[in-house]
């Protein structure tokens, strides 16, 4: 049931078809086999291990990482995520960071109402990850940072904080144990690092992040098919 599931979710990914959950009831059993069908996926499509996504529900975990898309799946949006991301020098520690914007949407027809191992499988509903510019990476007061997010048609997202980990480094530990069981983790990788503020409902990639101290991000990709 893996190789088919991966062979599947490889076919989505290509012409923009979807699952329904129920016709995989079982095919998923542990986030052992969730990873195993992401890791198919992702060498399927010929995706190089030089991006990925990563998260926690707080300090101690649980964690859940997935590489992510180099392109834009254009499919219709479930949301997007604000984020901030890492790039990683030779010594597997954050060199730079920039605003990110993680898109949201699922090969699953049940989108977010699929249970949860199928949508880790899925790559955790990633859709893409698009990057504002780099600047070298520094400590900020993550707990306290101010950040502002405006989508089309909708009213401005101000808040303080919101992080689950209170600082986007805090991932970095539980991802490198996965992501180094896979290989040696190449100088340049880029790892988003989870949620400000959980999703946001939007139907567009398109609007303005902006985080104290990091600046302002214009984003866009193209129009869902």
């Amino acid at each position: 049931m893996i190789e088919a599931l991966t062979q599947a979710l490889a076919r989505c990914h290509r012409d923009g078809s979807h699952l329904h959950a129920a016709e995989w009831a079982g095919a998923v059993r542990d986030e052992a086999d969730a990873y195993a069908v992401q890791d198919g996926v992702a060498r399927t499509l010929g995706w190089p291990a030089t991006r990925w996504k990563s998260g926690g529900a707080g300090p101690q975990g649980p964690f859940s990482h997935s590489p992510v898309n180099p392109q834009v799946d254009s499919r219709p949006l479930l949301g997007v995520e604000a984020e901030v991301a890492l790039r990683l020098g030779a010594d597997g520690q954050p060199e730079a960071m920039c605003i990110a914007v993680e898109l949201v949407a699922s090969r699953w027809a049940e989108g977010m109402d699929a249970p949860a191992l199928l949508r880790m499988a899925d790559f955790q509903s990633n859709a893409g990850l698009l990057l504002g510019d780099w600047q070298p990476y520094r400590a900020l007061d993550w707990a306290a940072l101010s950040w502002r997010l405006h989508l089309p048609g909708q009213p401005e997202i101000v808040r303080r904080g919101g992080h689950s980990l209170a600082d986007p480094a805090g991932v970095l530990p539980a991802w490198q144990r996965h992501a180094s069981s896979h290989g040696a983790i190449a100088p340049g990788t880029v790892v988003t690092t989870g949620a400000w503020g959980g999703l946001h409902a939007a139907t567009e990639a398109r609007g303005t992040l902006a985080f104290e101290g990091l600046g302002e991000f214009a984003f866009s990709a193209p129009a869902s098919r």
